[in-house]
C-alpha cells in the first residue's frame, strides 16, 4: 500500500524477507510492473532486500557500503582481524605445575575461536631429539656442566625456532614452554627477540598445594616419553629428584621483568603491566583454567517432532521416541554421570557421588529431553574443605547452546530448500563453514557466541552434561577433540547417544555411549539426502541432519 506520500518507503513482505522501497520510486512505476518485479523476485533463489533495491531504488544509494565477504561475511573477532600485534608467551614455573597444559589450551583457544596461528615451542621436546628421552635426574642438575651444555643447547634450538615463526608476515602467537627458571635466562630470551616487535609477556605457574602436584606428576608427567616402562613408583622419585635440582636455582618473576601472570594453583592471579587486546584475552582467559581433571557430556535432545518430519530448526516438542529417551538420559545422568569410580589397591572398585551441573539451550526439546532428571539438594566439599549445599543437576537454559538458526529456511526440509532456494542450497554445499542461512546464522557465527561458553567450560570442575543441538555440539567436540573448524561442520553428533569428553595436558579422551538404538526406533528422521551432504569423500565422520 503506497498510496500515503507522506511515507519515507513502502513495506512490502515476500517469503518473509521485509523490503524498504523509496516512495519516490513508485509514481514511476505501473502497478503492473511492481507486481512483475515481484513475482520475477518471488521465483528466484535471491528473494532478499538488497535485490529489490537494486531494481527500484540503485540511484538512490550510488555507493553503498559493500562488505568484502558479502552475505557470508565472517565476524571478525573470528577470523583473527581484532588483533594487530604479535605476542611472545614465555612460560615460567617448576616442572609439573601445569605449564604445558596452560600453553596447549591457550594455543588451541587462539586457533580455534580466533583463527590466530598460534605455536607451542616446548623445549622438552628439543631435547628429547637431542640426547633421548630418558635421562636420569642429574640430567638436571645445574652442577652437571656437561648435561647444561646439552639443555642450553635445545633451549637454543627450540628459541631460533619460535624467532623464525615469529618473524613471518602477520598477526601470530608463539609459546615458548620450558622452565625459563632464572632471571638471567628470561633475560637472554627477551634480548634475543626484542628485533622481532612482538609484545613479550610471561606466564609463571606456581603450584603450593602437594597433593595437586602429586596428581599433576602421576597423570601427566609419569605418562610422558621421559618414563615409558618404568615403574610408577621409580619414576616418581625419579621426578621429585629433577624438580628438586631446578628448585635449587629457582627465581620467581619479578616486576621489572615485564608483563605477566602469576597463577597460584590456578586459584590466586596476580597480573603486572598488560596491556594490549591479545594479552588481555589471554590474561582473560588464563583466569579460567585450571589443571585437575574433569569431564564433560554432551547429549543431542531426544528426537523432536521436526526430526520425524525432516525439518531443520524450529522449537517443536519430542516425539515419543524422544521422551524414551530422555527418561534413559535421567537415569544414566543419576547412575553415571553423578559417580565418580576410582580403583582401589585391591582391585574392588569405589563410588563416589560428586557435584554435577546440567545445561540446556532455551529451546523446548533440550529442555523436554532434560525432564526427567532429579534435582536433589547434596553436601560437597570443595578441595579447600569448605562445606557446601548443592542442588544436584541444576538445570541452567543458555542462549548460546541455542541451534544455529536457519533464518528463512527454519522449519524447511532440506529438499524443500533444494527445491526452492537452489542457490542457497548449493552455497551451502560448497562453504559449509562460512555459509549463513539467509536471516539466519552461520557455523563461524556460532563460534563467535560459543567462545564466552569456552570459558566456562576450562574454568568447571565438575562434571557437566549438556544437552543441546546437532551444530552446537559440533563446535564444542571439535575444541576439545582438536579438530580444525573447517571439519567441524561434519563431525557425526547422532541422536540417542552421550559422548563423555576427558580433557588433559596433552588432548583430550572420548567415549560414545549409546543409549537407545536406532533400530527401536521406527524412523528417526535423521536420513538427510545424499545431495545435501557435503562433497569431500574424504570425511567419514559425517551424520545427518539438523545443520
Amino acid at each position: 500500500k503506497a498510496s500515503n506520500v507522506q511515507r519515507e518507503t513502502c513495506i512490502i513482505h515476500i517469503f518473509y524477507n521485509t523490503i524498504h522501497i523509496p516512495y519516490n520510486i513508485i509514481p514511476t512505476l505501473s502497478i503492473g510492473s511492481v507486481h512483475s518485479q515481484i513475482e520475477a523476485m518471488s521465483t528466484s533463489t535471491d528473494v532478499d532486500h538488497r535485490r529489490l533495491s537494486n531494481v527500484m531504488g540503485a540511484a538512490n544509494n550510488p555507493t553503498p557500503h559493500k562488505l568484502p565477504d558479502g552475505e557470508n561475511a565472517k565476524p571478525l573477532e573470528v577470523v583473527g582481524s581484532t588483533a594487530t600485534d604479535s605476542l611472545i608467551i614465555v612460560m615460567v614455573g617448576l616442572p609439573a605445575t601445569g605449564k604445558t597444559h596452560i600453553a596447549r589450551r591457550i594455543c588451541r583457544y587462539l586457533n580455534f575461536f580466533h583463527n590466530i596461528p598460534a605455536r607451542i615451542f616446548n623445549v622438552g621436546d628439543y631435547r628429547r631429539q637431542l640426547v633421548g628421552a630418558k635421562q636420569p635426574a642429574s640430567f638436571y642438575d645445574p652442577e652437571n656442566k656437561e648435561a647444561l651444555a646439552l639443555r642450553t643447547a635445545a633451549c637454543n634450538s627450540a628459541l631460533k625456532d619460535l624467532t623464525n615463526y615469529m618473524e613471518q608476515d602477520g598477526v601470530r602467537v608463539g609459546l615458548y614452554d620450558a622452565t625459563n627458571s632464572t632471571k638471567d635466562r628470561r633475560k637472554h630470551l627477551k634480548t634475543s627477540v626484542k628485533n622481532i616487535g612482538a609484545k613479550i609477556m610471561f606466564i609463571e605457574s606456581i603450584c603450593m598445594n602437594a597433593t595437586i602436584l602429586e596428581e599433576n606428576i602421576r597423570t601427566v608427567k609419569l605418562g610422558t616419553p621421559d618414563y615409558e616402562g618404568v615403574d610408577p613408583e621409580e619414576a616418581l622419585a625419579d621426578f621429585k629428584a629433577r624438580r628438586e635440582n631446578y628448585n635449587k636455582y629457582y627465581e620467581p618473576l619479578e616486576d621489572h621483568e615485564g608483563s605477566y601472570i602469576k597463577m597460584y594453583d590456578c586459584k590466586k592471579f596476580v597480573v603486572n603491566n598488560v596491556r594490549g587486546y591479545l594479552p588481555s584475552k589471554v590474561i582473560h582467559f588464563c583466569m579460567n583454567l585450571h589443571t585437575l581433571p574433569r569431564t564433560f557430556y554432551l547429549s543431542r535432545h531426544g528426537q523432536s517432532e521436526y526430526n520425524v518430519l525432516g525439518k531443520i530448526g524450529g522449537d517443536s516438542s519430542l516425539s515419543a521416541n524422544g521422551v524414551e529417551y530422555a527418561r534413559r538420559l535421567a537415569k544414566f545422568a543419576e547412575e553415571t554421570i553423578a559417580f565418580k569410580v576410582e580403583n582401589n589397591d585391591d582391585g574392588t572398585e569405589e563410588k563416589t557421588e560428586v557435584p554435577c551441573r546440567l545445561w540446556t539451550s532455551t529451546l523446548k526439546r533440550t529442555k523436554e529431553t532434560a525432564q526427567f532428571i532429579q534435582h536433589p539438594s547434596k553436601s560437597f566439599k570443595w578441595d579447600n574443605d569448605e562445606e557446601i549445599e548443592w542442588c544436584q543437576f541444576r538445570p541452567m537454559a543458555r542462549q548460546n547452546l541455542d541451534e544455529i538458526y536457519a533464518g528463512t529456511c527454519d522449519g524447511m526440509t532440506y529438499k524443500e530448500i533444494q527445491q526452492y532456494l537452489p542457490k542457497e542450497f548449493a552455497a551451502r554445499q560448497k562453504d559449509k563453514l562460512a555459509y549463513r542461512y539467509p536471516r539466519g546464522e552461520s557455523y563461524m557465527d556460532v563460534i563467535l557466541r560459543l567462545e564466552p561458553l569456552a570459558h566456562e567450560l576450562e574454568r568447571t570442575r565438575e562434571p557437566v552434561l549438556i544437552v543441546g543441538h546437532q551444530g552446537i555440539h559440533r563446535i564444542i567436540y571439535a575444541y576439545f577433540m582438536g579438530l580444525k573448524r573447517e571439519e567441524a561442520p561434519y563431525v557425526s553428533i547422532p541422536l540417542n547417544t552421550v559422548i563423555k569428553l576427558s580433557p588433559h595436558a596433552y588432548g583430550c579422551v572420548e567415549e560414545r555411549i549409546c543409549l537407545m538404538d536406532k533400530k527401536e526406533m521406527l524412523f528417526d528422521g535423521q536420513d538427510e539426502p545424499v545431495t545435501s551432504m557435503p562433497v569431500p569423500s574424504d570425511l567419514n565422520t559425517l551424520d545427518p541432519p539438523s545443520h
